[in-house]
């Protein structure tokens, strides 16, 4: 997959790129309600004759027009994305700088620009897709824009449950740690990268040692509490339990939010390289013991408990 970073104001040739069948999204998590979006612009992209391609866009477009103060947390951050989106079998993925003169593009630019000056023949959004200046340009306007260079599908709307599959949704069942609940709705189990760095060491006296895994901030983190995880190691993976959260047992006042990896069977010196977790079943929430025979104890049911579920759900993974 080529990866193509375009800016505004944007300076390319029409003949720069093949006639391409293109998917117009922001994609954050790449779900299964994008993947149709996504997938249809490859199904489209063979019956046409024509290069297949996803337009996306960075950074996300609420920190840029100011509709949130804090910093945003993705599903997927962009090189996640990337990588799924070429797992898909894409042949371009096009990343545009979002910034405020991009934003302030009529519709009509933006598709004479972005759609029509690539070379796009076919475009295929999502039902509720918006383009242009304070999203005046919508699925409905898109004939007129298209100044017939191109012809279109719109993807209806991706229901399971009931509900809409959307980011807004993925978000809130991660914000309250329904990790279990995910890969019906992202087409796979939910994970983040990190590198393994040193921590205070303490969990090794105990006879359980973790691998202290400092996350790339931009991800959702799970809230706190102990998880049943996979962590792939070198492309291996080993099944594990996560804690997340300020350790009270030992730390009475602390700030930092760990993330702490205990793999079954692992005696490996990983210090260094990049881990990704894989977020499988919530355990129980994070709670202060009242020593450490009693916070061995615990860890051991967390073991347990985590083994017995890997074990019957091996088949799904």
């Amino acid at each position: 997959m080529e990866v193509v970073r375009l800016s505004y104001p944007i300076s390319l040739e029409k003949i720069e790129f093949p006639p391409l069948a293109m998917a117009l999204g922001y994609f954050d998590g790449v779900h299964n309600g994008h993947q149709q979006v996504i997938l249809e612009a490859k199904n489209q992209a063979y019956d046409k004759g024509l290069a297949s391609a996803v337009m996306t866009f960075e950074p996300h477009p609420s920190v840029v027009l100011g509709k949130t103060t804090k910093h945003v947390q993705y599903i997927t951050p962009l090189s996640e994305k990337a990588k799924i989106i070429e797992e898909l079998g894409i042949d371009y993925l096009f990343i545009v700088e979002f910034t405020l003169e991009f934003a302030s593009l009529l519709p009509q630019e933006f598709i004479d620009q972005y759609v029509i000056g690539l070379n796009v023949q076919h475009v295929i959004a999502g039902f509720d897709f918006t383009y242009g200046r304070m999203g005046k340009g919508t699925m409905e306007t898109l004939p007129f824009h298209s100044r017939d260079q191109f012809s279109y599908t719109v993807v209806p709307k991706f229901v399971q449950g009931d509900e809409k599959v959307s980011s807004t949704r993925i978000r809130r069942l991660l914000q309250a740690g329904e990790t279990a609940t995910l890969p019906i709705l992202l087409g796979r189990y939910y994970t983040t990268t990190g590198i393994v760095v040193h921590g205070d060491k303490r969990g090794r006296t105990i006879g359980f040692p973790t691998a202290n895994v400092d996350l790339y901030d931009e991800y959702i983190i799970p809230p706190t509490g102990v998880y049943a995880v996979r962590l792939k190691v070198a492309n291996r993976w080993f099944d594990g339990v996560c804690n997340v959260g300020y350790k009270p047992t030992f730390n009475k006042e602390s700030l930092k939010l760990s993330v702490e990896v205990h793999l079954f069977d692992f005696n490996e010196d990983i210090y260094g390289q990049e881990v990704v977790i894989e977020w499988h079943l919530y355990l129980r929430k994070e709670q202060k013991f009242a020593g450490i025979a009693e916070l061995v104890a615990q860890i051991e049911k967390d073991k347990q408990n985590a083994l017995s579920y890997f074990e019957k759900n091996r088949q799904s993974f």
